[in-house]
């Protein structure tokens, strides 16, 4: 990301300047403007002195004049804009983000308790916003999934394509099914672990990057497993701050009962398990690695994405020093629109009305031509 510092006005060039002696016509109309102030004012004065009215008659510092005024200064501004200024930019460039998305995709997470389906389908519609929340060009984003057992689906990436196709992969369902013995499991522990080695990976083959880490774990932590407490230390001593994002709700539901094989009784009952959100353990991980906790359904998930992109960016440090050149025809642009404008505020006579017309379509022509 780049935070402009100001223009180097010592470097200001022109692409055309020798359209720049058309300013001479604005100088001759502004002497001329001058004169004509100094003879209202010299009238004013006059009458003054000679006229005798019951109250006190005011007269106005410009009156119609003020017009003619933003006229000649809009002029002018054209004029220069038509010369083509260019200039240096000075920015300091911040690092970026790397964010490695851990979401809990364990039996629990089938549970249709939340809007628009059940746990995992309102995880993966997070995780888009997400993803729409980041800027991909010094950005990146990978994501892993986890059980009892955890399986990395893609690495840190800035391509945007390659992350929504796995989204799109993964939206229907979790790649842990619930008749696989590994879903009856929330390892975080896991989860965090590979994250970590997502990042350890990435560094083996590109080098260390300088953009701010940070995990987000989407979970209903229920019945989770695992020596959290050690991977949570590993993810503090290298400054990766843990977002939790609790999905679900406290009074839970029932999980749906996994698919029978074809050699078991279809008389057989299943007892379901209820599975409900574990709030206060998800937000003892949060706090454990300077994070945040944060719940699908209390706010908007826009709202959330970008908060926690924000809290991560913000822990980015500066690249360095970047110029480069900059055009800035518009800006004299927007000044001589700005003119035109107040101009149009003081408008006295129907000449007046004529003239700024024309001179707002020779403003559009101009504009039309510069940015072709």
């Amino acid at each position: 990301m780049n935070v402009p510092i100001g223009i180097d006005f010592r470097s200001i060039q022109f692409g055309e300047p020798r359209l720049l002696w058309l300013l001479v016509i604005p100088a001759g109309l502004l002497l001329l403007w001058v004169w004509q102030v100094a003879i209202r004012r010299a009238d004013g004065r006059r009458y003054a002195r000679v006229r005798t009215v019951p109250v006190r008659e005011r007269v106005t510092l410009l009156g119609g004049l003020l017009f003619w005024w933003c006229a000649i200064a809009a002029t002018s501004f054209v004029i220069v804009a038509l010369a083509r200024p260019h200039a240096v930019i000075s920015v300091v460039r911040t690092a970026g983000v790397d964010v490695v998305v851990l979401q809990d995709g364990s039996a629990s997470m089938h549970v249709a308790d939340v809007s628009g389906g059940n746990r995992w389908q309102r995880s993966i519609r997070f995780l888009r916003t997400v993803a729409e929340s980041i800027a991909w060009k010094d950005d990146r984003l990978a994501l892993a999934v986890f059980a009892k057992i955890a399986t990395p689906q893609v690495r840190l990436t800035r391509d945007p394509n390659t992350f929504f196709f796995f989204l799109d992969h993964l939206d229907k369902k979790s790649p842990f099914g619930l008749e696989n013995d590994v879903s009856w499991d929330t390892n975080i522990e896991s989860g965090i672990y590979w994250g970590l080695r997502l990042f350890g990976k990435d560094q083996e083959l590109h080098g260390r990057s300088k953009n701010a880490k940070a995990f987000i774990l989407i979970s209903d932590g229920q019945a989770w497993s695992g020596e959290v407490d050690r991977s949570l230390q590993v993810a503090t001593a290298r400054d990766i701050p843990v977002y939790v994002v609790g999905v679900g709700t406290l009074e839970g539901g029932l999980i749906p009962d996994a698919p029978r094989g074809t050699g078991e009784d279809e008389s057989s009952t299943m007892t379901s398990l209820r599975a409900r959100l574990d709030r206060p353990s998800l937000m003892r991980i949060a706090s454990r690695t300077g994070g945040a906790y944060f719940e699908l359904g209390r706010g908007d998930d826009r709202t959330l994405a970008n908060q926690i992109v924000d809290d991560t960016r913000r822990r980015a440090g500066p690249l360095g020093l970047e110029q480069h050149a900059e055009e800035l025809y518009w800006r004299f642009l927007a000044t001589a629109a700005a003119f035109v404008c107040l101009g149009a505020l003081a408008l006295r006579e129907r000449t007046e009305l004529l003239v700024l017309a024309l001179g707002a379509a020779a403003l559009f022509q101009i504009v039309a031509s510069l940015t072709r």
